[in-house]
């Protein structure tokens, strides 16, 4: 049987290192719509951004989101932190996936962004006081969208339990 599953939440919230483990937990493959969207156009998100604009790459971003939902192939998918605020995005992904919204508490997404500034364009030119204000109102901005999802976990534990939970919940959910 088919699963798609698509894990959706903000930069830092570790979609990435979660959904690996859990393709792995699931014998299914792991894709990151970033990474996946960087192959399909030859260039990276950050030059995409720069020479096409955020419009071009938002559009792109949900052609690519589409195909992939629209495949007949498993796979556990980490979205990029805007991916479901956009378009008609978070209503194609919970009629075709298994939706889960990894949230994590402010203060631990901004120590982890403070580490991880450098390799964030839309982030590297804040000051951490700033980081704080920026990450905030984009959380609130965003929580409507990823509160949608099918499944809410909170990240507040590790990798392993997370993704033991998530394989749990997904046998009932599926």
């Amino acid at each position: 049987m088919q699963k798609k599953i698509v894990l959706v939440g903000y930069m830092g919230t570790g979609k990435t290192s979660i959904g690996k483990k859990l393709a792995d937990k699931l014998a299914i493959p792991f894709i990151d719509l970033d990474h996946y969207i960087e192959n399909q156009e030859g260039i990276s998100i950050n030059q995409l951004f720069k020479t096409k604009g955020a419009l071009y790459f938002r559009k792109q971003e949900k052609i690519y989101l589409e195909k992939l939902l629209n495949d007949n192939k498993s796979f556990v998918l980490a979205t990029g932190g805007g991916t479901p605020c956009y378009y008609n995005n978070m209503k194609k992904i919970i009629e075709h996936a298994v939706s889960v919204f990894i949230n994590t508490p402010l203060n631990e997404l901004v120590s982890r962004l403070q580490k991880e500034k450098a390799k964030r364009p839309l982030i590297s030119h804040l000051t951490d006081v700033d980081l704080t204000e920026f990450v905030a109102k984009h959380l609130f901005e965003r929580n409507q969208f990823y509160q949608q999802a099918k499944i809410n976990y909170n990240n507040n534990t590790t990798i392993d339990t997370i993704v033991n939970d998530l394989a749990k919940q997904i046998a009932t959910t599926h």
